[in-house]
């Protein structure tokens, strides 16, 4: 019975390692590429706008996330009953919640800056706030990731709290007591989410709606060489950004609050949202034209090599058999 049990949890460590091994691997290619190329624009004296800063930073707190996971990952399978690795596995739930209330803020903070430069309004606050987030978008970047800082040290004080009281264990009969820290967790996720998500869908909204109605006087124009698809094409992606958003902070209220309720964590979830995490940077990376030639560049250059070590290959063959 203790064998079958051992097989059972074995194959499904596995089955949970496998998929976050992939995402990982996924992530690692996407977000790397993301970065590489604005800091090489930066490096070479290239202009960076305040898309290419935010990107980028999103790009580096969704690698972190990642990285984070699969680590909590590995040592939630060598735990088992040892008190220090379940203390280290709290430790590393924290940096695992700072990235993503980063990734949130900086979600968020995309949808403005993109609000701010598309959206047609005329009201002095609205060209106030488009001037300042344009000079001053790295300061707002260091702002969340403090903001995020500060949110993660609730859930780093119940971690003290419960290393110094010494009543982490893994026992059953003291099980709910340990799962009191969700409690931690519910406050935690409710701050650090519940924000961005207004933030975010405040400036969608607005978004959508100028453009919405820029299009509209546009077809009610005479003037019929006028093309909208640029229009429709930003329109989707707003649309597209805004459910990948929601389901993205659905998904991890599910998982936080699946805890606070059954003591369980949903690690199947937890992978499905780091490739849904893959999926919005590789869309990010369709719908920019600087890192979508890039993308096509790299493919290109791949795409010769392995033709010409084809083409290389087939003619040392058949010069062996006209030999």
């Amino acid at each position: 019975m203790a064998v079958s049990t051992e097989g059972t949890t074995g194959a499904l460590y596995l089955g949970l390692l496998v998929p976050a091994l992939i995402a990982l691997i996924a992530g690692l290619v996407i977000h790397s590429f993301i970065i590489g190329v604005n800091v090489t624009d930066w490096w070479k004296g290239r202009s960076v706008t305040p898309v290419d800063h935010i990107v980028t930073s999103l790009g580096i707190s969704r690698m972190c996330a990642q990285c984070v996971g699969i680590l909590y990952t590995f040592i939630d399978i060598l735990s088992l009953s040892s008190l220090e690795l379940n203390i280290t596995l709290l430790i590393i739930s924290v940096i695992y919640h700072f990235f993503t209330y980063v990734n949130f803020w900086l979600t968020s903070l995309l949808s403005i800056v993109f609000c701010l430069k598309i959206s047609n309004f005329h009201t002095r606050l609205f060209l106030y706030l488009r001037g300042t987030m344009a000079h001053r978008t790295v300061y707002f970047i260091v702002a969340v990731v403090l903001l995020s800082a500060v949110n993660s040290l609730m859930l780093l004080t119940a971690t003290t709290d419960v290393t110094e009281s010494g009543t982490y264990n893994t026992t059953m009969q003291n099980l709910s007591m340990d799962c009191m820290i969700s409690m931690h967790y519910v406050y935690s996720y409710t701050i650090g989410s519940l924000f961005p998500l207004l933030f975010y869908s405040i400036s969608s909204v607005l978004l959508f709606t100028s453009l919405y109605q820029h299009t509209a006087k546009m077809k009610m124009s005479s003037n019929l060489s006028i093309n909208l698809e640029t229009y429709y094409s930003v329109m989707k992606f707003v649309s597209f950004t805004f459910i990948y958003n929601t389901l993205y902070i659905m998904g991890h209220f599910t998982c936080v609050f699946y805890y606070y309720f059954y003591c369980v964590i949903l690690k199947w979830l937890y992978n499905l949202l780091d490739f849904l995490t893959v999926l919005n940077s590789s869309y990010l990376i369709y719908k920019t034209a600087k890192l979508r030639s890039q993308m096509f560049k790299i493919l290109q250059n791949v795409t010769d090599i392995l033709f010409q070590r084809n083409d290389s290959e087939t003619r040392e063959n058949i010069e062996i058999v006209a030999l």
